[in-house]
């Protein structure tokens, strides 16, 4: 029999599958609150975005309840997801972090070249952007848009289908989930603004703000997905089980403390 390629597997993905492992042999009983994300960064020895979107793409999978301000919770799942699904969708924040290199050096080429059409096209994304309520589908349409007509501005096709499928890979569920908790009229208002910053780069012909302009807005978007659940303070240790969660280096347990009130849960 030939040997096959081997898959590096994504490392969100295997904090996802070693939580998943713990709730299905009972150490995180139903009902039971998980360590925060901080607590499970530290265990696992992995960044706390990691760790977030193993929780995301468990939450998809219903087999976790986030609580903003209350903490994650096992929930009993009405019908579990097939995990090998996690196989094809990229993290959200590993999308961002290659969409801020890649569109980061084509914004500091398009103020190089863009024509006056090209900055006819991307102030009609902007326009656009500017008159739709958020979250919604119109708003990704025209937001898009406007991140394929800089793109479009190089004359190079490839580019064009490159960063439109870059877009597109968010429109998948973990990304829709994480939108859900974070996105808002009033982040949506942030990027605007940081949308016309890299516009008035682009159109003033000045690389070096063009590609800083993009880094910083794909920067801060995977901060606006990066804040806190609300729980940190408020959680402590999770109920219905006998060890925490370890990772493959075997990181030491986390001290028990002391449990205080949780905050309001509110979605």
């Amino acid at each position: 029999m030939p040997l096959e390629a081997v898959e590096a597997r994504r490392l969100y993905r295997q904090v996802a599958d070693q939580l998943r492992s713990l709730i299905d042999s009972g150490e995180y009983a139903v009902g039971s609150r998980l360590p925060t994300e901080r607590e499970l960064a530290e265990q696992l020895k992995v960044s706390r975005p990691t760790v977030r979107e193993a929780l995301i793409a468990l939450e998809v999978e219903g087999r976790l309840r986030i609580r903003v301000g209350s903490g994650i919770y096992v929930i009993e799942p009405a019908a579990i997801a097939a995990p090998a699904a996690a196989a094809v969708i990229e993290g959200p924040f590993e999308l961002l972090r290659a969409r801020e290199f890649l569109e980061s050096a084509i914004a500091e080429q398009a103020a190089r070249v863009a024509t006056r059409d090209d900055i006819a096209r991307i102030d009609a994304s902007l326009i656009a952007m500017e008159k739709v309520e958020h979250p919604g589908e119109a708003s990704m349409v025209h937001d898009r848009a406007f991140h394929v007509a800089i793109a479009g501005s190089l004359g190079n096709a490839v580019l064009v289908r490159v960063v439109g499928e870059l877009f597109d890979q968010r429109l998948n569920p973990y990304f829709t989930q994480l939108a859900h908790y974070f996105e808002s009229p009033g982040t949506w208002r942030t990027a605007l603004d940081e949308h016309r910053a890299v516009r008035e780069a682009i159109a003033a012909h000045d690389p070096d703000a063009a590609r800083e302009a993009m880094r910083t807005h794909l920067a801060r978007s995977q901060e606006r997905f990066a804040q806190n659940f609300g729980a940190e303070k408020a959680a402590g240790p999770a109920s219905g089980r006998s060890r925490a969660a370890r990772s493959p280096a075997k990181p030491k347990p986390v001290p028990k403390k002391k449990r205080t009130t949780g905050g309001r849960a509110r979605r």
